[in-house]
């Protein structure tokens, strides 16, 4: 019997968070028919407007049982009445698993299935939603979270991986590995599950860091204290710290490990080097070192992803 996937979206839903899930679960489908059975319900019935203006097609909430519901996120001036639907069939919903995408997961917190979980959501979004729900134990540096029969996301394409993640639980690995090349993305995303490895990337919020950063990925066989990254970035070593946690989301011996954990994985998937050399070069200096940077980035050692590239 197919699983009943109910996604609800409002006025000024973001598109991508219904369409990503949507398009890998129709994928999944193709790959082993009768799994799913998708449909889109609203505060009212007919079309909605997305934030871009572009219409999905809903039918109105109803009760009933659902394998799995999925809230997708939205624009901060959703309509109040909108909100509040949303939040009433949420507590009245009856579904084997409750997920959200990106913001979505303000109206799973809203009706009461995050108090005292693990969850996640847009970064942008944590500081917001921390406030307003300090019952739930949010990590604003995963892409998705699971804790028992609540799932949630962070930011928009980030629903894509939880749809994959969603699919190998009920499909196994094959067919979301299947589904994800179709997809032509990541069935795990290298560098790990972490939404602030992209702000460490473009330098912060502001991109303040910019120029900083390039000059730490030119120089990851150096020690680099924070005194002196921060003689780097002209600024004295505590205003230095301070800023560049709150512009990245992360601290700098996070985002240094960071930068060497991914220039150590692309070495690895890319070069016959030894982990040893791999490990000098890219900062770490002993294998041991750099293993653990990958089992906490990755969850796996680097000997795994060089298996898996060899197959």
């Amino acid at each position: 019997m197919p699983r009943q996937i109910a996604i609800a979206i409002y006025p000024g839903f973001q598109l991508l968070d219904a369409a990503g899930p949507i398009a890998a679960f129709e994928m999944a489908e193709r790959y082993q028919p009768g799994s799913y059975k998708l449909a889109v319900f609203g505060p009212i019935g007919g079309e909605i407007a997305s934030s871009s203006g572009i219409k999905l097609a809903a039918s109105p909430f109803r009760k009933g049982r659902f394998d799995t519901v999925m809230v997708v996120g939205g624009t901060a001036d959703i309509p109040k009445e909108a909100i509040d639907k949303v939040v009433s069939w949420l507590r009245h919903a009856s579904a084997r698993r409750t997920t959200s995408v990106c913001s979505g997961a303000f109206f799973l917190a809203a009706a009461g299935y995050l108090d005292g979980r693990r969850a996640t959501t847009h970064w942008d979004a944590a500081d917001y939603f921390s406030k307003l729900f300090p019952k739930v134990r949010l990590d604003s540096d995963r892409i998705f979270i699971q804790d028992s029969d609540v799932w949630t996301s962070a930011g928009v394409t980030a629903g894509i991986d939880l749809a994959l993640a969603l699919i190998e639980d009920d499909l196994g690995e094959s067919v979301a590995r299947r589904t994800a090349q179709q997809l032509v993305v990541h069935h795990r995303r290298p560098g790990g599950q972490s939404q602030f490895s992209a702000l460490v990337e473009v330098g912060g919020r502001t991109g303040q860091f910019d120029s900083l950063i390039q000059w730490m990925r030119e120089h990851l066989a150096e020690p680099l204290t924070v005194e002196q990254l921060a003689e780097q970035a002209a600024m004295s070593p505590r205003n230095f710290a301070r800023v560049f946690s709150s512009e990245t989301g992360t601290t700098p011996a996070k985002a240094l490990e960071r930068l060497r954990v991914d220039a150590a994985r692309r070495a690895i998937e890319t070069t016959h080097y030894s982990l040893e050399q791999i490990a000098e070069t890219t900062g770490f200096h002993d294998p041991g070192r750099m293993r653990r940077a990958f089992m906490r980035t990755f969850g796996m050692p680097p000997q795994a992803l060089r298996r898996s590239k060899l197959r």
